[in-house]
């Protein structure tokens, strides 16, 4: 009896070991290239208030580890690009970075993987060829440890390692990458059970290429879908067509069994004139429809049986990063822990929300979206906004005057969310309107401000 009971836990605890290895799974990348975050105590808050229980860093911070400590939630650590070169060449500074950085923290602070770099192929530093003998030396500290077993080893890579992404069963690295180093990275994920991590951005390509490609496409919202000329499967979003290019390259290089994990992937809520599909409206579609795609747990095209797991970018708008207005602008959340857009991130939100709220893109529809202000964005944005929508704007301002009918409350987001409306369906809710340059955003529910309605058009 005894016997059959240890067998039986046995085989509990590796099927359950199976099921946990194969769910999808949403996590967040932390990044804080920025000055006015709140401190790592109160974003663990956050994390766990929103049933977040992944996190990406891009260091091995102490402040931060600490902070996540006994929490439950998995940490995915970084050691930084400029590393590798020492990781490379000596092992005993692999050795001191792995007790310094992972042993000091883990099991207390869930450590399941290190990011080796993050994409090495387009370091300007070139930091290519220090990337898997890094690596190598990485997991052989882990190994003197025993926690090789724990905590995986991958780096981060974009699709611009890519020579060919279309049509996605072209997929193929860039041939002066893969003797080098495609493949002795991806013979080093097989032989230590690791995974390839992505960088994904349909952002990117739709921005690119708005002209050719579908944004309800990008969006993974209703659309003809593409069908692809190579192996006859029908993409019905442009991020599964990013994937299994990936796929498909590692599978030419016959590594088809190497899984892939998406380390980073998200939509900007705002960006530069040229940074077209940049918007609220549509990161809100973009992160929403993509949580509600993974966490239905199934796989791409080529991979069907092989459930999701991805991380977001990213948790705050970081307002020291340089580049174009759209990189200080993938956060879910301001500084202020405020939601920049409302998304579901559990299976059970993603239950609990009406199809039509999953995900909002910046495409006008009969009768169903309004434009209401931010009230993160700051008082001296809304009232600028608020002054242009009842000026030149045009927008239909009388209800909002003192003595009229949506006077009251008398509040600038109020009021500023009853003119951002007025113009945004006078102007017949065309995409950009109701960005105010980002003091306004698109809902699909009538918003209400103690008893005023707001119209649905003109």
């Amino acid at each position: 009896m005894a016997h059959s009971l240890a067998l039986f836990f046995s085989l509990l605890i590796f099927i359950l070991s199976i099921t946990s290895e194969a769910a999808p799974s949403i996590g967040i990348n932390y990044g804080r290239v920025a000055n006015d975050l709140p401190p790592p105590s109160k974003v663990v808050q956050l994390l766990k208030s929103q049933g977040i229980t992944h996190v990406k860093l891009y260091d091995t911070d102490a402040t931060v580890l600490s902070a996540l400590s006994n929490t439950g939630i998995k940490v995915v650590v970084a050691m930084p690009n400029e590393l590798l070169s020492s990781a490379a060449g000596d092992q005993s500074f692999a050795d001191n970075w792995v007790k310094a950085n992972i042993s000091a923290y883990h099991p207390a602070t869930q450590i399941e993987a290190i990011a080796v770099g993050n994409e090495v192929f387009v370091d300007p530093n070139n930091t290519t060829n220090y990337l898997v003998p890094a690596m190598n030396n990485v997991y052989n500290s882990l190994k003197k440890l025993n926690l090789h077993n724990d905590i995986k080893i991958s780096s981060p890579i974009a699709l611009s390692a890519l020579s060919s992404s279309y049509p996605t069963s072209s997929g193929s690295f860039k041939s002066d990458l893969v003797e080098p180093v495609i493949k002795p990275m991806l013979e080093f994920l097989r032989k230590t059970g690791s995974y390839l991590m992505v960088n994904a951005y349909p952002f990117f390509a739709y921005a690119a290429n708005s002209d050719k490609i579908n944004l309800s496409y990008a969006l993974f919202e209703n659309n003809p879908g593409v069908v692809d000329s190579g192996n006859g499967f029908k993409y019905n979003s442009l991020f599964d067509a990013q994937v299994d290019a990936v796929n498909a390259a590692t599978s030419a290089l016959q590594y088809g069994d190497i899984k892939i994990v998406v380390s980073e992937t998200g939509w900007p809520s705002k960006g530069d004139s040229n940074e077209i599909g940049a918007s609220e409206a549509n990161a809100a579609s973009y992160n929403g429809n993509l949580v509600k795609r993974v966490l239905n747990g199934s796989g791409t095209p080529l991979r069907p049986n092989d459930p999701l797991n991805v991380f977001l970018f990213a948790l705050f708008n970081e307002n020291q990063k340089p580049g174009p207005t759209s990189e200080r602008n993938y956060g879910l959340f301001y500084p202020t822990e405020q939601k920049v857009y409302d998304i579901p991130l559990t299976v059970a939100e993603v239950a609990a929300a009406p199809s039509s709220e999953v995900g909002k893109s910046q495409v006008p529809t009969k009768g169903g979206t309004w434009c209401v202000a931010n009230g993160g964005a700051g008082a001296e944005k809304l009232q600028a906004a608020l002054d242009y929508a009842c000026g030149e704007g045009g927008a239909d301002c009388a209800p909002i005057q003192k003595g009229a009918t949506c006077y009251d409350p008398n509040t600038l987001e109020a009021h500023a969310s009853y003119a951002f409306n007025s113009y945004y369906q006078k102007m017949s809710r065309a995409s950009g309107t109701c960005n105010f340059g980002g003091a306004g955003y698109v809902v699909t529910q009538p918003p209400r401000f103690g008893k005023c309605e707001f119209p649905t058009g003109y």
